[in-house]
């Protein structure tokens, strides 16, 4: 399609130098100052990224990224030399001043430094593409901004600046083209990682492509972080089972910890960042989104089977479990993430006290440690006192293709 219009722009230009002489002298410089303007703004939006650094990107560690020039092949033909695109770091105040700026200005300083981030501009014969491969780039180190208020680290946005300068065939026109990233959260640490992501996962949901960076709200309809959780869920555990309307009312009772409004209130209000990543929530020493991240880990590495059969009603409440237990016979018993620990899954089943009376009893959760050591489904064959799969489904019939065929004496 660049390729298209920049044929019709050397048409028209071509046309409107026949017919000099009907323009006059004041028309045709204005015209022709016109079509170099449109040229350039064709030829620097068809400089693109087309394969992103990792977003959260830890330093002294290599990556990959690739920019693509959609025009090279048709502009850069007669090149006497080949370009080098150059890669630099720059913070959110640079990305911001050079998406404003109106003349092409380069940039002053990089905000760290990155080996192996110069590479040839080559167009590739076969497949008629002009790209620069970053195979091995490095991020040594990073230098890190002022930051606002109780801003962490882990909420620092930078980017990668890809740029070249250019001189286009037949005119020679020498042109500057750069291109950001998208947002990039850099730790230098792996126990960041969790609250990096964080970061990255709002600015993609949240984030208008047309914007200033790397602006995002504060705040945002709870409808719209419904859907982000159950696609990053689905994504991440690679399962076509996503989160269910009673699922989203657990979840929204503990990120505005309010166990007293209904689902429709829920429906109308504003989740924050602080409320998602920043405020510890109650009686715990993590956030919403720590306590959600361990859930996905836990769920993708040893429960995405039973996750995708519906043996998991996860996402719900401890009291709410009492309730729909209470009824049940001795042996029923479901599964639900736990409340008060990162990443672990535990079973709430019924037991019949000495008095006579029904008790809810929850095993201790189980942490992808454990369920390394052995099966959740294994575990669940081991459990005499478990009988039933809330309703009413006898659990060798439920976890029976979940076991694994050896016994073993585990007592």
């Amino acid at each position: 399609r660049c390729e298209n219009l920049v044929e019709v722009h050397f048409q028209l230009q071509q046309q409107a130098m026949a017919a000099s002489a009907e323009l006059g002298p004041e028309l045709l410089p204005r015209l022709l100052e016109r079509f170099n303007e449109v040229l350039s703004s064709l030829v620097k939006s068809s400089f693109l990224v087309e394969k992103q650094p990792p977003q959260v990107l830890k330093t002294q560690t290599k990556f990959q990224a690739s920019v693509r020039f959609l025009l090279g092949p048709r502009l850069l033909k007669a090149a006497p030399k080949p370009y080098t695109v150059r890669a630099d770091m720059v913070t959110e105040k640079q990305a911001r001043e050079l998406e404003l700026s109106t003349c092409s200005n380069t940039l002053s300083e990089s905000t760290g430094e990155i080996m192996h981030n110069v590479v040839a501009l080559e167009t590739n014969p076969t497949s008629g593409t002009c790209s620069a491969n970053f195979k091995n780039v490095l991020l040594k180190k990073i230098k890190r901004c002022e930051r606002k208020g109780s801003e962490s680290v882990t909420e620092e946005k930078c980017a990668v600046l890809f740029s070249t300068t250019v001189a286009l065939a037949p005119s020679n026109v020498s042109i500057h083209l750069q291109v950001l990233s998208l947002p990039i959260v850099v730790i230098v640490h792996g126990n960041q990682d969790n609250n990096a992501k964080a970061t990255v996962l709002w600015d993609n949901a949240f984030s208008d492509i047309e914007r200033v960076p790397f602006v995002v709200a504060e705040r945002v309809p709870w409808e719209k972080m419904c859907d982000t959780l159950n696609l990053k869920f689905m994504a991440e555990v690679q399962t076509t089972k996503g989160l269910l309307k009673e699922h989203y009312f657990f979840l929204a009772q503990k990120i505005f910890n309010d166990h007293s409004a209904s689902l429709e209130d829920f429906q109308s209000r504003h989740v924050s960042w602080a409320q998602f990543n920043k405020e510890i929530l109650p009686g715990r020493g993590f956030t919403f989104w720590q306590w959600f991240d361990g859930v996905l880990d836990l769920t993708k590495r040893c429960l995405k089977s039973y996750w995708s059969d519906s043996l998991i009603m996860g996402f719900i409440s401890k009291q709410f479990v009492c309730k729909l237990l209470s009824g049940e016979p001795d042996g029923t018993f479901l599964l639900r993430f736990s409340d008060s620990e990162i990443g672990g899954i535990t079973i709430a089943y019924v037991l019949r006290g000495k008095d006579g009376s029904r008790q809810v009893e929850n095993i201790q959760p189980f942490s992808a440690k454990d369920l390394s050591i052995r099966s959740l489904g294994d575990r669940i064959r081991d459990l005499a006192q478990l009988r039933n799969l809330y309703p009413n489904t006898p659990k060798d019939q439920a976890f029976g293709s979940h076991y694994n065929s050896e016994q073993g004496d585990w007592g």
